[in-house]
């Protein structure tokens, strides 16, 4: 399969090289072969090797991929219209960002809670590569006043204690190592990774183990029917730990997740029949995730039926779900966006205002593709849904 992308160059293949040997010597240290979830998960977060635990230049036009806070800050805005309510009803509370992405989200929704008179007492970044810890730091001390930066805590894992606040997302789900299965000779399989005889990495299947073989019969439960023979796709069984482990000692609160992806029925669609997997590299996507290890991000598309089992499983009640365009547009965008085009100095900010609403709203953009789900403790978070809920799809 020929693959149009850009060359690497030289430093940079030299990088991905080292992350190579490091798989397969992780390869041989397991008899010869790994499942595909442990070499996403190396690929993306070794130490100093993985996509995001290096130096690479990931977000925004010249990264690999856009995601919603790059393209301005309406997308923070609405979600700091969104939860400033639950941060008032807990008299403040804290923040906790899972995966900071280039810290423009943390700027931009400090700014807005600081203007509704919602600041939490603490914000929290849970990001596990120094280097963009580094970046975050530099760019938030730029565009913060000291009285927001000093509110901000780099975080090495989720809270360790009972806390109360809001936990948000922004696509972190679809890059948590992925597990893929297939469905074959009447049998369910796991993808794994071996080292050919030339030297190459190649996909191949195992027999799955239990857990995952008794996740994908939950699945093809809740489909009323087994998946089609020779079906292949992705399924998280560690979701509900994962869930339970960033979220679980909150004792008063609400998650907020927006990511791309589908309720379990279109997800396992039969005519789906390769799953969701891709990797991104320079604002293309591609379907070998195999290719230059460390240096492309790989993601898998999430099954929010299976988050909505899993944060309920959790101890929580579901708060909604919809589009990002619903969420955004029940949580404020126009009104926003009108004030700020008001405002604008000329005809290229007043464009570009447009353009970054059609990025989050249209649906072959942002507005349908991805989707925002939340959960609830103890508080009010329901109006953040009034836009469009549809939770009957899960």
């Amino acid at each position: 399969m020929r693959i149009d992308l850009p060359p690497p160059d030289t430093d940079a293949l030299a990088h991905s090289a080292r992350l190579r040997a490091a798989i397969a010597a992780d390869i041989a240290a397991n008899g010869g072969s790994i499942p595909f979830s442990r070499f996403m998960e190396l690929a993306l977060y070794a130490p100093g090797l993985g996509y995001y635990s290096a130096g690479s230049h990931k977000f925004g036009a010249g990264g690999d991929f856009v995601t919603a806070p790059e393209l301005g800050p309406l997308f923070a805005q609405c979600v700091a219209e969104a939860v400033a309510p639950v941060l008032r009803q807990i008299d403040g509370g804290g923040f906790f960002e899972l995966g900071g992405g280039s810290g423009a989200f943390a700027a931009d929704v400090l700014w807005q809670l600081a203007e509704r008179g919602a600041l939490p007492v603490r914000y929290g970044i849970l990001e596990p590569s120094a280097d963009l810890r580094e970046r975050q730091q530099a760019l938030l001390r730029e565009r913060l006043p000291i009285r927001l930066f000093e509110r901000i805590d780099w975080l090495d894992g989720p809270p360790e204690r009972a806390w109360s606040g809001v936990l948000f997302a922004n696509e972190v789900l679809d890059a948590l190592p992925t597990p893929r299965f297939a469905r074959r000779d009447g049998e369910i399989w796991e993808e794994h990774v071996v080292v050919d005889a030339g030297g190459a990495l190649v996909r191949v299947d195992r027999p799955a183990d239990a857990l995952l073989r008794a996740a994908v019969r939950h699945v093809e439960e809740y489909l009323g029917a087994p998946l089609p023979e020779g079906y292949r796709s992705e399924l998280l069984p560690q979701l509900p730990y994962w869930i339970q482990a960033v979220g679980g000692l909150m004792r008063q609160g609400a998650m907020l997740f927006v990511d791309y992806g589908y309720a379990r029925r279109e997800y396992y669609d039969s005519a789906r029949t390769d799953g969701t997997l891709r990797a991104f590299y320079r604002q293309r996507m591609h379907a070998d995730p195999l290719l230059h290890p460390g240096l492309q991000d790989i993601t898998a598309s999430v099954d929010f039926t299976a988050l909505a089992e899993a944060g309920t499983n959790a101890g929580f009640d579901m708060a909604g779900y919809c589009s990002q365009a619903s969420f955004l547009l029940g949580n404020g965008l126009m009104q926003r966006f009108e004030a700020l085009h008001e405002q604008a100095p000329d005809e290229a900010v007043r464009y570009a205002l447009a353009q970054q609403v059609k990025r989050l709203t249209l649906p072959g953009e942002m507005g349908e593709r991805f989707q925002a789900m939340g959960f609830v403790r103890d508080v009010q978070f329901g109006h953040a849904f009034l836009g469009g809920d549809m939770s009957w799809r899960l």
